[in-house]
């Protein structure tokens, strides 16, 4: 019983020095996700828990952007735990949305990347999402606009066309992901997006641009001049 209370506060303490380096700013990577984690599970040493999150995901935003079923795997952490995880990663999303409605989306790409692979990284099938933006590229709406397999997905360009007119937007920007690493645009990308950028030069919409987001790297389809 000694013991047993004995433990209780000395990780206690542990976890009071770790408040403390936080609010100090000298947290190291890993004892953030501690930090964090002691929230989820106040009754257990989750050092060990942090330190195999991060060998098994390589960093704070493949942990956050891991799915659920995955996170489960990891021993110790457990479905509520998972889920508190996945909570904190909603947050940062919808953060960054609110963010990009006051003032242009691209106007920190760094911040933009953060927001994209926040949102798509981790998905084991591709997502199409349609951003519609006002004349100053601040964000009207970020809609999921279609759910593929893992290597395919389309493109709805009389719905994306509507919708844009709807919401009286000047510029729309695509933005999708590949769950297989390393991919950029593939043929079809490509043809699906310039038969969009034509349906909406005729309604006076600027394609912004076309993103994909692929094993942690952002491509572009405006850098690579494939929007000709």
């Amino acid at each position: 019983m000694k013991d047993k209370s004995l433990e209780l506060s000395l990780r206690a303490g542990h976890r009071d020095r770790l408040r403390q380096k936080f609010l100090d700013g000298e947290l190291a990577t890993y004892e953030i996700m501690e930090l964090i984690l002691g929230y989820a599970i106040p009754r257990k040493d989750v050092r060990p828990i942090a330190r195999m999150l991060y060998k098994k995901f390589g960093g704070t935003f493949p942990i956050l952007c891991a799915p659920i079923e995955d996170l489960e795997k990891v021993p110790g952490l457990g479905h509520n735990t998972a889920i508190f995880i996945k909570a904190m990663q909603k947050i940062l999303v919808d953060g960054y949305k609110s963010s990009a409605a006051e003032k242009p989306i691209f106007h920190n790409m760094e911040q933009f990347y953060n927001y994209a692979h926040l949102m798509l990284g981790g998905k084991p099938t591709e997502e199409m999402h349609v951003l519609y933006l006002d004349k100053n590229l601040h964000l009207l709406k970020d809609e999921l606009h279609s759910t593929g397999t893992v290597d395919c997905t389309v493109l709805y360009d009389k719905e994306v066309v509507k919708n844009a007119l709807d919401m009286d937007a000047k510029f729309v920007a695509l933005i999708h992901n590949h769950p297989i690493p390393g991919m950029g645009f593939s043929e079809a990308d490509v043809d699906l997006t310039k038969q969009l950028k034509n349906a909406l030069l005729n309604v006076r919409i600027q394609l912004y641009d076309h993103f994909v987001v692929s094993g942690g790297v952002m491509y572009s389809m405006k850098e690579q001049f494939l929007l000709k």
